[in-house]
């Protein structure tokens, strides 16, 4: 435990290279980059030990396509590592060899990364034929090998907004119990390059969110969480923000091959996201990072709605923005 009570996540990226291609990838742009060696990515986890972490994720790219990857989980945990955890989008585990291997390695924790409710949808976001099908092959290898520390998230963007209803109650069937609908980052790679094409108005993607989020709760999910949305859309599920939640259990810091960041929620807070002059006056102006600056750039401000009363509820009280007719 860090200061303040906090832990100190560390994530390293292996490099850029993925066996996905999906269209709204923030680094897109950058796969070309050379990848960490064996040894870099050692001297890494040795790093992070000595600097004291207690979580360390490991992401690429697609880490788990590395040759060496069971090798350097197996690293941090022979450290000492409390907590090893790893993002991806679940091909590999549909190999029931490399599945054990990643098992055996040690790895405490995946988070899967499912981007449609089917093979249609999250095919032609990844694009790669097959790569639903593979998830859902790693996912029942995992169950049967007893491994249970399955997350998820999903990247929320045009193509597959309407459908999270759907997708929501894919992870309840499969019992992922942690799961986040991140609305997605247009600050740089395939959604900058493409806006208009996949990054959806926040006023549209927010209900169906919103509503994943409801079948998460009602099925007993009670850590299902929205990332990277204003608050005002999401006033009557502020306990789901994960934004809100890590600032107060987590510092993180990023070590990528092209850069390293050692303050990761603060600088996106003032660098990637902006709140304009429309949030003044607003009851959670502290609490929320605004929307990103890209996106500010696009569609503008219209649709950030200061929360201005306090409504109480069957539950006690809750925020209410300004337009909020429930």
């Amino acid at each position: 435990m860090k200061k303040n009570g906090k832990k100190l996540k560390i994530v390293i990226f292996t490099g850029y290279a993925c066996n996905n291609n999906c269209a709204f990838c923030i680094d897109s742009d950058k796969r070309g980059l050379p990848e960490k060696s064996t040894a870099e990515l050692l001297r890494e986890v040795l790093q992070a030990k000595n600097k004291g972490a207690d979580i360390l994720e490991i992401i690429g790219g697609e880490a788990t396509i590395r040759p060496d990857f069971s090798r350097v989980v197996k690293a941090a945990k022979k450290l000492g590592i409390a907590e090893v955890a790893c993002a991806t989008n679940g091909r590999v585990f549909a190999d029931m060899a490399a599945a054990k291997k990643i098992v055996a390695s040690g790895i405490d924790s995946l988070i899967f990364s499912v981007h449609g409710p089917g093979a249609r949808v999250h095919d032609a976001l990844t694009r790669a034929s097959g790569s639903f099908s593979q998830l859902k092959k790693g996912l029942a290898n995992l169950k049967a090998l007893g491994f249970k520390r399955i997350n998820g998230n999903t990247t929320v963007v045009k193509q597959n907004m309407s459908a999270l209803p759907r997708l929501a109650a894919f992870y309840v069937r499969n019992k992922i119990r942690n799961v986040e609908y991140i609305f997605v980052d247009p600050n740089y790679g395939g959604a900058k390059n493409n806006f208009q094409v996949l990054v959806p108005r926040i006023s549209k993607a927010a209900p169906f969110m919103r509503r994943a989020l409801e079948i998460g709760l009602r099925s007993g999910m009670d850590q299902w969480k929205a990332r990277y949305v204003p608050l005002c859309h999401f006033t009557g599920c502020l306990e789901q923000i994960s934004e809100i939640n890590e600032k107060t259990l987590f510092l993180t810091e990023h070590w990528a091959p092209d850069f390293v960041n050692t303050d990761a929620i603060g600088s996106r807070a003032a660098l990637g996201r902006r709140k304009t002059a429309r949030c003044r006056g607003c009851l959670l102006y502290s609490a929320c990072e605004g929307i990103w600056v890209e996106y500010l750039k696009n569609y503008g401000d219209r649709e950030l709605k200061p929360v201005k009363k306090l409504k109480r509820g069957p539950g006690g009280l809750r925020h209410r923005s300004s337009d909020d007719q429930t």
